[in-house]
């Protein structure tokens, strides 16, 4: 079963190499979607993939890069749009 979850993770999270990080996790758990700093210091990732690996994917962004320190993980569940054929890190 497909799913897509849109997660805002707070913390020491930019200029840490998180979306790399990131980047690296989906590719891991073959999710697709997005990554993308915002302007507030937190980072918003949108996954789409199949449950356990999504799931596997929010494990990884909890522990975070060697330098980050994540204080919280919101997750909103979103329908699946299918949008995104790979992951990619957004400006």
């Amino acid at each position: 079963m497909i799913v897509a979850r849109k997660f805002i993770i707070s913390g020491m999270v930019q200029g840490v190499g998180f979306r790399f990080f990131t980047q690296r996790a989906a590719a891991r758990h073959q999710v697709r979607g997005y990554v993308r700093n915002l302007a507030d210091g937190r980072v918003e990732t949108l996954a789409e993939g199949d449950e356990k690996s999504v799931e596997n994917f929010k494990h990884d962004l909890i522990a975070g890069p060697t330098y980050s320190n994540v204080e919280h993980l919101e997750e909103i569940v979103l329908e699946p749009g299918k949008l995104y054929s790979s992951f990619r890190i957004e400006k």
